[in-house]
């Protein structure tokens, strides 16, 4: 079974070392001011809701038993595995003489977000859906640095190793695709390809939210102990206020509030954003160059369509896929489309196809340009191109509707 020797070990970290930085002094006092206003903010709230409605804050089902689904081996076995003391668990499908294919969740998530797309794929691929340390039914160390992104990264990289395989095809969303970019920098022969779901780039991702609640929640989650209690307020409320696309009293949704309805539940979920907005990619690195596919929603309310485009700066090959009336989770709101367009970008036999495919980077005036557009459009789909033909003298004047793949840019039908 291959695995990690001391040699390997000390090279990626090394490597690590390189390519992931601390953001400045001014960046990291900021955020830390910035964590205590919204702080008071976020109390000063909460004590007002309280006065005004004191029974409803404190609202909470007892959760005891898990939901059968949870259980249910139809979908995956259930599996665990061990890694320096940490149980990591996950689902496992398809034959494992099969390329493997790793799913990585998001926030808040575990890997039920993947029950749509684990069938499809075990089809062709051996399917890993994995609940990342502190999610799930995974352990979850308590100490804030037990976090650090050097040793989730180690963790993914063993976990991988250990399942047999020396590389995979890394599929992640949310927070689990900002794992995958700082993963395929850091360790770029563990990935052969790479889906980036409703996810930019690290060094774009802090700037480019959709809303200002974003950016007050980021701030104030630097606390300790409040956010965990918050979290827990209304019944779990804020797993309906992220997971909206799930019908009230939904099996999937009562799952998830099974799932996060404990302060521990929460506490290494939430300090993975206490340690990943202190770190970015060094400018100074080349591009990467495995595949990259980034997958969006058109109406994405956490993740801006600016950032996405901005990370397409990064990659040397990449397509760009907008999925049309989809939130935040394309792969659960439109499962059938976003199974389309994944399969069709990963079951590409070997890497010369890969290269007719998979255009190259275009350059940052055009990109700009793109943004430009996008920023100043209500909708996506053909303004978008249009604007585009404008700025370009109708060069992209032939291309189909949202259809770049032949164009020096990639946003693709």
């Amino acid at each position: 079974m291959p695995g990690l020797t001391s040699v390997g070990i000390r090279k990626m970290a090394k490597k690590a070392e390189s390519c992931i930085q601390p953001i400045s002094v001014y960046g990291i006092i900021r955020i830390h001011i910035l964590s205590f206003v919204f702080g008071i903010w976020v109390l000063c709230k909460k004590l007002l809701k309280w006065i005004w409605d004191p029974q409803a804050c404190g609202i909470r089902t007892l959760r005891d038993t898990p939901p059968s689904l949870l259980v249910d081996s139809s979908i995956g076995q259930h599996k665990h595995l061990k890694l320096k003391g940490v149980k990591l668990h996950y689902v496992e499908a398809g034959p494992k003489d099969k390329p493997l294919v790793l799913l990585l969740h998001g926030f808040p998530d575990f890997w039920l977000s993947w029950r749509y797309q684990i069938p499809a794929l075990a089809e062709q691929f051996h399917v890993v859906a994995l609940d990342l340390r502190g999610f799930g039914d995974s352990d979850k160390p308590a100490w804030r640095t037990s976090y650090k992104i050097e040793i989730i990264l180690e963790e993914l990289s063993q976990f991988i190793y250990s399942l047999g395989d020396n590389s995979c095809i890394l599929i992640g969303h949310d927070l689990g695709a900002l794992l995958g970019w700082y993963l395929i920098h850091e360790n770029p022969s563990i990935v052969s390809k790479f889906v980036a779901v409703s996810c930019p780039h690290p060094n774009v991702y802090w700037q480019t939210f959709n809303s200002s609640y974003n950016y007050q929640w980021l701030n104030f989650v630097q606390l300790p102990y409040l956010p965990e209690i918050d979290a827990l307020k209304e019944d779990v409320k804020i797993i309906e206020q992220y997971h909206k696309h799930l019908p009230a009293k939904d099996v999937h949704l009562e799952a998830y509030k099974y799932t996060f309805s404990r302060k521990q539940d929460w506490t290494g979920p939430i300090n993975y954003y206490r340690n990943l907005p202190f770190f970015k990619i060094s400018e100074k690195l080349e591009h990467i160059e495995i595949p990259v596919v980034l997958i969006t929603g058109s109406k994405d309310q956490y993740v801006s369509l600016e950032g996405i485009i901005r990370s397409t700066e990064y990659c040397e090959k990449f397509r760009l896929k907008v999925i049309e009336d989809c939130g935040h989770f394309p792969h659960q709101e439109n499962p059938e489309m976003f199974n389309s367009v994944l399969l069709k970008y990963i079951t590409h036999k070997n890497t010369n196809e890969i290269k007719n495919i998979l255009t190259y980077s275009p350059s940052k005036r055009l990109i700009n340009g793109l943004f430009g557009a996008v920023s100043n459009t209500v909708k996506i789909g053909n303004s978008v191109i249009g604007s585009m033909q404008k700025k370009t003298n109708d060069v992209v004047n032939s291309i189909p509707s949202f259809t770049l793949s032949t164009s020096p840019s990639t946003i693709m039908q």
